[in-house]
């Protein structure tokens, strides 16, 4: 359904994203951001999907300061190697790569942010530094930027079996924000929501991607949803 597309940010970078429009009028636009494993098959996917549901969705190629074209799979070794490309950059330039590509979206009406993982730290920092109307954080270490406040509405999905996340981390995403939606989901590990991992948990991922969209639909589009239960998200998957 989508294309990638060439943009520049603010520095003069060029940089890779792909773009994907939904197939009548928006009812909003989404930025999604990637893992440690670059814009690959499944984040392009996760793309498709949040256009096919009605949104102009984006995902910039984040690693493409340090090399064009990076997309790896989900073996140990592409891990570590994801994780010494994630080393590479600085968080303050990824923002000038996701404001260059929230501009792009801008006109299809209020933006958001989705990211998983290493993205789904991206996507608080946007909460925080960029004009997104609301955010969404799928298991994304956030502990270190707790003292950086959320200028827009924030969802928090986490695994309980997460072994890169401790639940003493949720538990501090709790205590900063405690009116916050944080949900747990039973027996889910860390990826939960990506069918090409051995980690994925599909019961997981459908529930979380059906709070999602709720959640976009309240604070993009204006709609009449379900509200989002807040604190008490503990329910099992």
């Amino acid at each position: 359904m989508g294309e990638f597309t060439t943009l520049m940010a603010r520095d003069g970078h060029e940089f890779q994203a792909y773009l994907a429009a939904p197939p009548g009028k928006p009812r909003g636009a989404l930025l999604i951001i990637q893992e440690i494993f670059g814009v690959n098959s499944h984040i392009r996917a996760v793309t498709d999907g949040y256009a096919a549901d009605g949104y102009t969705a984006i995902a910039p190629a984040l690693f493409d300061r340090v090399r064009r074209g990076i997309e790896l799979g989900y073996t140990p070794e592409a891990m570590q190697e994801g994780a010494g490309y994630r080393a590479q950059l600085q968080p303050e330039n990824t923002l000038k790569d996701l404001a260059a590509a929230l501009a792009v979206v801008r006109n299809s009406g209020r933006t958001g942010s989705i990211g998983y993982c290493y993205g789904g730290s991206m996507s608080y920092l946007a909460a925080c530094q960029l004009q997104v109307a609301c955010a969404v954080v799928y298991y994304g270490r956030v502990g270190a930027y707790l003292t950086q406040k959320p200028r827009c509405p924030v969802l928090y999905h986490y695994g309980s079996v997460d072994k890169s996340i401790p639940l003493s981390d949720v538990d501090a995403v709790r205590a900063a924000y405690p009116q916050a939606p944080v949900y747990v989901y039973e027996g889910a590990g860390h990826g939960f929501n990506c069918d090409e991992r051995g980690s994925y948990d599909p019961q997981a991922a459908a529930l979380a991607r059906r709070r999602t969209l709720e959640f976009c639909a309240r604070y993009l589009r204006g709609d009449a949803a379900p509200a989002v239960a807040q604190a008490d998200g503990d329910e099992e998957a």
